[in-house]
């Protein structure tokens, strides 16, 4: 073979492809088995099992590192790959496709009975199970994962994805008891629920990953999942809270930029993965690998003092902590849908007959700010309802505010410009209202703060996916509104440091 003969490794490219269960680059998979001590890989007695095996790229490279650990004690390399398939890695595959992969990486033969298998068991999967279930329905929705009916509930002809190692009340039960020293994975990230096609509106998985393998009691889990859990996330607060309170977390790897794990592939807030160790209490090697820049590592417990989330990059705890006061910007922030209608107004306009909607001003009618077209290529767009129709947040139609938009990029800096609202105009689900002011001075002062550096950046930090919700506004301060703002002046009522400063406007972009 020539020496510039380029032989990819086949898992290599299957990583790349863009995938609801998005596949592990070997790279990626070596990198997370260095997190666990390496005298595991030269014991013929340590039980390694990947519940969500994909392309099996994990149960190679655990085979390949026993493989060399355990030459000293089985020399014979025959009798050794025996003992290390039948006694040392397990799999649980997540589809009948990705069963076939993982046996053809790990016995080189989708079927472990055949003659091909390098190690022939009695049946076709060996250790690598795979068993097609169906979703147990209660109310609309999987008792188990929370997927949805209506888009689930396929007959037989389709994949169900009612992966096996989440939908049983007793995972000890899938190995007749056996107990895992290892546990790790990349498991499914999220499920769609039929509702808006928004990565944020499908719903997390990987969390009842994590929490089933806890349940094994292993010496060792470490998976990778995407890094909104930190900061928001639909329905991840129970989760978020388990893991930042859990002093068994004792590596925790956070790229910003998940691009760098998996190329090609679009994991909004980020990718993570970390090591639990049974045999560890205290603090966690912290991580953070920023979009430019060098990776910081800290040693710190995952919960901060009085925050709700993970800070993430821990240059940010300083600032957190000098601007954090009694009152915060959220409490001027609305919640979703201020004024009770929905982001599809200017595009579903027949669903709203009771709004009269008009492109053109008429009696008794209010402005109406919202977008129309599809996702990608929508447009914002205004027009005029009835006033009557409303019955929600009418406090604040005769008030000045601003509306911001409730989603744009998870790593966008600079959030989309503000709308200056005024006394008989609303907005649709598509905005958020920040407000009421008393007057146009007010509004227009509190606009000049929303410019600043200083809130764009604390916005940003209080963010970890699209969605925007006042609780995002966490870390920035509410300020007095009768004058206008400027990062100067907002430095020195802080006490910022020329470090801080220097690290607020080294994040700040040329507008997106």
């Amino acid at each position: 073979m020539k020496a510039d003969t380029y032989n990819p490794d086949v898992l290599n490219c299957l990583a790349n492809l863009s995938n609801d269960e998005v596949f592990t680059p070997p790279t990626l998979a070596n990198q997370v088995l260095d997190l666990l001590p390496q005298e595991l890989f030269t014991s013929p007695e340590t039980t390694f099992l990947d519940p969500v095996s994909k392309s099996g790229v994990f149960l190679r490279e655990i085979v390949k590192r026993l493989d060399r650990g355990l030459e000293p004690l089985i020399p014979d390399r025959k009798e050794r790959i025996e003992h290390i398939l039948r006694k040392q890695v397990f799999g649980i595959a997540i589809t009948e496709l990705t069963s076939h992969l993982s046996r053809r990486s790990v016995y080189c033969s989708k079927d472990a009975s055949s003659e091909y298998s390098v190690c022939r068991f009695g049946t076709k999967s060996g250790n690598i199970m795979y068993r097609p279930l169906r979703h147990t329905w209660q109310n609309g929705k999987c008792q188990y994962c929370g997927a949805s009916q209506d888009v689930y509930d396929r007959g037989d002809q389709a994949e169900q994805y009612a992966y096996q190692f989440i939908h049983t009340d007793n995972p000890n039960t899938l190995f007749n008891n056996m107990k895992f020293d290892v546990i790790i994975g990349n498991p499914p990230y999220q499920l769609s629920d039929g509702g808006n096609a928004a990565s944020d509106a499908a719903m997390p998985i990987y969390n009842r990953f994590v929490m089933q393998a806890l349940r094994l009691c292993p010496r060792f889990l470490t998976m990778i999942i995407p890094a909104k859990w930190m900061v928001g996330g639909r329905g991840l607060m129970m989760f978020r809270q388990q893991m930042m309170n859990d002093e068994h977390i004792k590596v925790m790897v956070d790229y910003e930029n998940p691009f760098e794990c998996f190329p090609g592939v679009h994991i909004d807030g980020g990718v993570c993965y970390f090591l639990w160790d049974k045999g560890h209490k205290g603090k966690t090697k912290y991580t953070f690998i920023p979009t430019s820049g060098k990776p910081i590592t800290t040693n710190r417990p995952l919960c901060s003092d009085g925050s709700s989330i993970i800070i993430r990059d821990y240059r940010r705890q300083s600032i957190i902590d000098k601007v954090t006061t009694d009152t915060s910007f959220s409490d001027i922030v609305s919640a979703r849908k201020p004024f009770g209608i929905g982001t599809d107004l200017f595009n579903c306009t027949d669903n709203y007959e009771d709004y009269n909607l008009h492109d053109k001003k008429f009696e008794k009618s209010i402005k109406i700010f919202g977008v129309k077209g599809k996702k990608g290529g929508a447009k914002r767009v205004v027009g005029w309802i009835s006033r009557e129709s409303v019955d929600k947040g009418t406090e604040l139609i005769d008030k000045y505010k601003l509306y911001i938009s409730k989603a744009y990029s998870s790593d966008a800096v600079n959030p989309p410009e503000l709308i200056l609202g005024c006394p008989d105009d609303i907005c649709t689900e598509t905005f958020l209202v920040i407000g009421p002011f008393e007057s146009e001075e007010e509004r227009n002062n509190c606009h000049s703060f929303t410019h600043t550096n200083f809130f764009k950046a604390l916005l940003y930090w209080g963010r970890g996916t699209m969605q925007v919700s006042r609780e995002v506004f966490r870390f920035v301060p509410l300020q007095d509104f009768s004058h206008p703002w400027t990062d100067e002046m907002l430095y020195k009522k802080y006490g910022l440091t020329d470090e801080e400063i220097a690290f607020i406007e080294s994040m700040i972009r040329p507008m997106e």
